[in-house]
């Protein structure tokens, strides 16, 4: 009896580490790729969500394929009419000072490091596992660099990589699994479609930039650029209004299926006309955008291919560059209203200052949502304005009168929106972002505490880190100036997730915790992304609009070489004023050592940084900022 005790025990520990082996690697894998990690803690906490059985049929594939299909027709009917048919330009064309005719072939390194980039989730289509494709792709190099070159000499792409599969994907689980309305197309491509597109957008996004054909404010699928940064710029805007007694006005433009209505025709004399493409690699995106096909495929089952007249490819590497590209000119549209404005992809948000008494810029701000309509009529694309959602900033006796103006240019207000995934409000407290936050943090939290025998505790911190830091951290830049209250309510969120990763008894002190797993404390991973985004913007790895918002001190005698590299902290007058990101970012700069100002690399910066905010006499220094902070966000 003892022998089979001791061998169950032997059997039950080595099923326990082939398990936590088994998902260790998984995990391993897929650390960048969050929705792969989200799979993995979905399938071991719950049942698997599907479509209805009833819908496991060729019919049902292909009535969810006219269904995706009918509903950009039905959009795109609503919005032509005789004059919008032929992708009317509003303003003057713009044309490049370097046309680009021909594409560069690419070489070994280039194409490897384009493998590197490219993640390694399959296509049905493929005919190898992506993962297989990668491991063997020294072997297929010459055929490989043949393909792609040819495409890129030739401006032709080639046509059996046109054909997306698309599977329907429940936006939530207590939906009606039974009505095509409650999924959304998820369209996958070739894996070899994709690695010919990476090399045309590395050349074309070369091209962008050094031709200057980015917006300045768009901030959408471009490097440097983030949610964040925009966010950043916005808040710190309203900030400064708030801070001189002026008022803000935001508006959230809502578009209906942006990226699924663009019109062809339009995007390729955009591309010729705004951006300077001509020749083979014109041809190439004609040639890209044509004769494409998807179907839908749901188990074993499949629809009949449909064809796909307009749009930009869901799916694809150059699909949110070219929408960008589309949407050039709206830009322009909006600078001739003389009104602020941000862009993230088909996410804009436009946004005026309204000084005591002085009600000509709300006016010129319904002035310019007419244009804007008017400019996405003539492009085929569908502003709703149902959706659309405007936010009053300022004085709170104040506000009554502004939302009344509005309501005369038909505007309705509201106290709080979802912006690039941060709820705002009124005030810019963002109380109601942080019960968000803490909801689904903690929701995520109870999840990977069920499985956490399942898994070593180094899977378990990836976990954590996927699931609960990227909600802690994400655009927590616009956090700074919020009471202590606030603040705890995020901290504690990261206290559950210590105690959980480490079985820290909740009678026991977090504090020790927190220092051996090397953890920031929440008011610190504030300071942290602010200082960053500061050396990034000194260091030209920021957007302009972020560099901007940043002077340089320039003092009237020479200083020792522990002054130099500071910045001139704006004088501001209230809580709101302190609170932006161009009057608080120069103050905790100020106060870093010279030698972690001056850090060459930003992996070098980040590394100081961290180990200077978890020195003692930084923690004690940072917290009287944070005391300051917060009495004037009290009082």
């Amino acid at each position: 009896m003892t022998s089979i005790k001791r061998n169950f025990t032997y059997y039950n520990l080595q099923l326990s580490n082939a398990r936590k082996s088994y998902f260790s690697d998984i995990i391993t894998k897929n650390s960048h790729n969050a929705q792969a990690l989200f799979n993995i803690v979905d399938r071991l906490t719950k049942p698997p969500v599907s479509v209805a059985p009833e819908l496991y049929s060729t019919k049902a594939c292909n009535d969810f394929a006219k269904f995706f299909r009918d509903k950009i027709i039905n959009i795109r009917q609503t919005i032509v009419s005789p004059t919008t048919s032929s992708g009317y330009e509003p303003y003057p064309l713009e044309t490049s000072i370097n046309p680009m005719a021909q594409f560069q072939p690419i070489n070994s390194k280039e194409l490897q490091d384009i493998l590197c980039q490219l993640n390694s989730s399959s296509c049905c289509l493929d005919i190898l596992p992506t993962s297989f494709f990668k491991k063997v792709s020294k072997i297929l190099e010459p055929a490989l660099l043949q393909i792609v070159n040819l495409s890129l000499t030739s401006g032709v792409f080639p046509e059996p990589l046109k054909t997306a599969v698309i599977k329907p994907l429940l936006k939530k689980d207590s939906l009606d699994k039974t009505q095509m309305n409650n999924y959304r197309p998820i369209s996958n491509l070739p894996f070899l479609s994709k690695i010919i597109e990476k090399a045309v957008f590395h050349q074309l996004n070369e091209f962008l930039i050094n031709n200057n054909c980015y917006d300045v404010f768009q901030s959408g699928f471009r490097q440097n650029h983030s949610t964040e940064t925009a966010l950043t710029k916005v808040t710190n805007d309203i900030r400064l209004n708030t801070d001189s007694g002026n008022m803000s006005v935001l508006v959230l433009l809502d578009l209906s299926a942006a990226f699924d209505t663009v019109d062809h025709a339009i995007l390729l004399r955009r591309l010729e006309n705004w951006v300077g493409l001509t020749g083979p690699v014109l041809n190439w995106f004609k040639t890209y955008l044509e004769n494409r096909k998807y179907f839908v495929s749901i188990g074993n089952f499949t629809s009949e291919p449909i064809e796909i007249t307009c749009g930009v490819p869901q799916g694809s590497i150059l699909g949110p560059l070219l929408f960008n590209i589309y949407m050039l000119p709206l830009a322009q549209v909006i600078k001739n209203n003389n009104i602020s404005y941000h862009s993230y992809a088909d996410d804009t948000q436009i946004y005026i200052r309204l000084t005591p008494g002085d009600r000509g810029p709300v006016q010129a701000l319904g002035k310019c949502i007419e244009d804007i309509n008017d400019w996405m009529c003539h492009n085929l694309l569908q502003l709703n304005k149902n959706k659309t959602e405007v936010i009053v900033f300022g004085a709170k006796e104040k506000r009554l009168d502004v939302t009344t103006e509005l309501q005369s240019i038909q505007l309705k207000t509201t106290n709080q929106a979802r912006n690039l995934g941060v709820v705002i409000d009124t005030d810019l407290n963002f109380d109601k972002h942080i019960k968000a936050v803490t909801k689904s943090a903690y929701y995520h939290l109870k999840n990977i505490s069920r499985i956490k025998d399942l898994m070593s505790k180094q899977d378990l911190e990836k976990l954590v880190h996927a699931f609960i830091f990227s909600r802690l951290d994400y655009c927590n830049s616009v956090f700074t100036g919020l009471p202590k209250k606030s603040i705890r309510k995020l901290q504690l969120i990261q206290n559950s997730a210590a105690r959980v990763l480490t079985r820290t008894k909740k009678v026991d002190h977090i504090s020790p915790v927190l220092r051996s797993l090397h953890w920031l404390p929440v008011c610190q991973r504030i300071d942290f992304k602010v200082l960053l985004l500061v050396y990034k913007a000194l260091n030209g790895l920021a957007p302009k609009y972020m560099t901007d918002l940043l002077t340089q001190y320039v003092p009237a005698r020479p200083l020792r070489s522990s002054g130099s590299g500071l910045l001139s902290v704006p004088r501001v007058r209230t809580k709101h004023g302190e609170a932006a990101f161009s009057f608080y970012a120069p103050q905790i700069w100020n106060r870093l050592p010279e030698n972690l100002r001056s850090a060459e690399t930003l992996s070098v910066f980040k590394s100081r940084l961290k180990t200077h905010l978890f020195s003692a006499d930084s923690i004690n220094m940072y917290s009287k900022v944070y005391v300051h902070t917060v009495y004037l966000c009290l009082f």
